[in-house]
């Protein structure tokens, strides 16, 4: 099965389930609907798929089942949220994986793995991240927020996908002002130094349907305000 069907599929049975977890709408210009692009297994590849979705107004990427997409270096160091490994999120992009990782190689700088923005940090942004199927690891902030990704402003989705081994001073998985919404997602043995081991909600909204959270110190999850979550 390819990926962009396995997202499908998954994207319907969380509509059937009363979960609002849609893929973005198609990205139109003037030639129709954008096409989904398929990303080789490499980091280079990545980091221009993420750059080319940008500049397009957004992009359906269909990342190598069965790959780790390792990266050796921030290739994001402008963000609001400091330096990330992957271009930040500025448009919306959907990511499809199959058994697929994004992590930071240990020998590496820290950084983040993903910041995704929108207008509360940029006015010009409108980052909504999907990812499906979909590992992130690794990721160290340091004194930053979202080890593994940052949403500053804009809107995560993680369907069927895992935050796993990531590092920050908030939200060791995931912090999050804006919407965040995760659905038969883990979340497992993230770090933060002050709070909101796996997860941490400053703002807006947060739904997390996970399968396993677990392993994440000093807590699960935390938030500003109560948080809408079984961890």
């Amino acid at each position: 099965m390819r990926a962009i069907d396995l997202f499908r599929l998954l994207s319907g049975v969380g509509a059937a389930g009363g979960l609002l977890l849609a893929a973005p709408a198609a990205h139109a210009d003037a030639a129709g609907p954008a096409q989904a692009v398929d990303v080789p297994c490499s980091e280079t590849a990545l980091v221009n798929a993420v750059n080319a979705a940008n500049a397009a107004g957004g992009g359906d990427l269909l990342l190598a089942p069965f790959c780790t997409y390792t990266l050796t270096s921030p290739h994001s160091t402008g963000g609001s949220g400091g330096p990330a490994g992957l271009p930040n999120i500025t448009t919306p992009i959907t990511m499809t994986g199959l058994v697929t990782e994004i992590t930071r190689v240990s020998t590496a700088p820290p950084f983040r793995i993903i910041e995704v923005d929108g207008p509360s940090q940029f006015p010009a942004a409108n980052g909504q991240l999907t990812l499906a199927t979909v590992t992130i690891s690794n990721g160290d902030a340091g004194l930053g927020v979202g080890g593994g990704i940052a949403n500053l402003g804009g809107s995560v989705r993680v369907v069927a996908g895992g935050v796993q081994g990531n590092r920050a001073s908030y939200g060791g998985g995931i912090y999050t002002d804006a919407m965040l919404s995760m659905a038969a997602s883990s979340v497992t043995g993230n770090t933060a130094t002050v709070n909101g081991g796996g997860v941490y909600r400053n703002a807006g909204s947060a739904t997390l349907l996970v399968t396993n959270a677990s392993g994440n110190t000093p807590n699960n999850c935390a938030a500003t305000a109560p948080l809408t979550a079984p961890c």
